[in-house]
C-alpha cells in the first residue's frame, strides 16, 4: 500500500494547458494552436512571422 497517492491528471482548466517549450503553465498563449507561455512567445514570436506593431 502505497504512502501518497499519485497526482491527479487534470483533464479541465489550467492544469491541462501548458507550454510546449518550458512546461509552465502560466499565461498560456492557446490561439492558433501555438500553446506557448507569453515569455517563450515573445522569445520566438519573430521566427514563427508575427510582428511588432507597438
Amino acid at each position: 500500500m502505497a504512502k501518497f497517492k499519485t497526482p491527479k491528471q487534470y483533464r479541465h482548466g489550467r492544469g491541462v494547458q501548458e507550454c510546449r517549450r518550458c512546461g509552465s503553465r502560466d499565461a498560456v498563449i492557446q490561439a492558433y494552436g501555438i500553446y506557448l507561455c507569453r515569455q517563450c512567445f515573445r522569445e520566438i514570436a519573430t521566427t514563427l512571422g508575427f510582428r511588432k506593431y507597438s
